[in-house]
């Protein structure tokens, strides 16, 4: 949930691949959670390189083998709280490609309910890279972000933007 970032210190998907892998190693050194480092790094860069979301539903199927045919109608019934990125990630990648905007890619992981925040901030994190986030979501995330947060967010977002 944590690894976004690294999609923008570089336009290639092979290097934010290796570069996920070392942000994922003080939290995540398993090897499935190294993975969904990976794989959620490489779905925000791809989408900031302009791929559908049929090129993103199939690089990470092919690469990382994750079942993303599921739908979200389909998960829902049965999905209870599961920590793990093979538990979670799928997840929160189909809640962005089942979206139509930003909030709506966060609305979809948060009512899978279980690890909502984390589906929320993955989901999120490839949405805003996809379509952007509106002027009236950042409005109010100004008023409540903490001054010294949004100093540092404006500061990443004038080199990486």
């Amino acid at each position: 949930m944590r690894v976004s970032p690294v999609a923008r210190f570089s336009r290639d998907p092979e290097v934010v691949i290796k570069e996920a892998e070392k942000t994922a190693l003080p939290t995540h050194n398993h090897p499935e959670g190294i993975k969904g480092a990976q794989a959620v790094a490489v779905c925000v860069r791809l989408a900031l390189n302009n791929s559908s979301k049929g090129e993103i539903r199939e690089f990470i199927k092919k690469r990382f083998d994750y079942n993303l045919d599921r739908t979200l109608d389909e998960i829902r019934p049965l999905y209870t709280f599961d920590a793990t990125c093979q538990g979670s990630v799928p997840e929160a990648i189909t809640s962005f490609l089942e979206s139509r905007d930003y909030e709506s890619a966060v609305r979809n992981a948060v009512s899978l309910g279980g690890d909502s925040d984390t589906q929320a901030c993955i989901a999120g994190a490839i949405a805003e890279a996809f379509y952007g986030v509106n002027d009236e979501i950042k409005k109010m995330v100004r008023k409540v972000l903490p001054s010294d947060l949004m100093e540092i967010l404006d500061i990443f977002y004038k080199f990486y933007a």
